[in-house]
């Protein structure tokens, strides 16, 4: 079963996420703070979620922290945002893919596919 880590600290969004991912056959861990991300206490999912606006440290610095570790660099990073500049601001951490919040639930299914 193809694993995917979140980090996103909306509870709404969290319960829309896992639902969505469990239902598509995923296994889904959801965390809440970023700071995990840095501290490299998970084990490594086949693609990373990242919501940008994370409490304790923000969604694209814990991208270009895990793009230059060497057991994460080649995992995939999803980056989602209601910022409209997430598109530019991804491509500069290194996220692989982005999706401006609200998305469409069959682009998000579709963008992860390609990854697992």
């Amino acid at each position: 079963m193809k694993r995917i880590l979140v980090a996103e600290d909306d509870p709404g969004m969290q319960d829309a996420i896992r639902l969505i991912f469990t239902r598509a056959g995923y296994d889904v861990n959801i965390i809440d703070d970023g700071d995990l991300l840095l501290k490299a206490g998970y084990a490594n999912p086949d693609v990373f979620i990242l919501d940008k606006q994370l409490s304790g440290v923000d969604g694209l610095d814990v991208c270009r922290f895990l793009k230059q570790q060497e057991s994460t660099k080649d995992i995939p990073v999803i980056m989602l945002s209601a910022n409209p500049h997430i598109g530019v601001l991804s491509k500069e951490a290194g996220a692989d893919n982005f999706l401006e919040k609200p998305f469409k639930v069959r682009l998000l299914l579709e963008m992860v596919s390609t990854y697992t």
